[in-house]
């Protein structure tokens, strides 16, 4: 689900960053960083919970 809402989101930045007048592909660039960014955080998020177990 964090990563449906992240890429929602990532797409909603797209189109007003390009209503804006920036690059299609700046702004797509950005969403894509939002994207992986979750992904990665959804990923290594039992990893981490495990090592900061005490």
């Amino acid at each position: 689900m964090t990563i449906f809402v992240s890429t929602l989101v990532g797409l909603v930045v797209w189109i007003v960053l390009w209503a804006f007048d920036v690059k299609a592909i700046d702004s797509f660039l950005l969403t894509i960083v939002i994207v992986l960014g979750a992904t990665v955080a959804w990923m290594a998020g039992p990893y981490v919970r495990n090592l900061l177990k005490p």
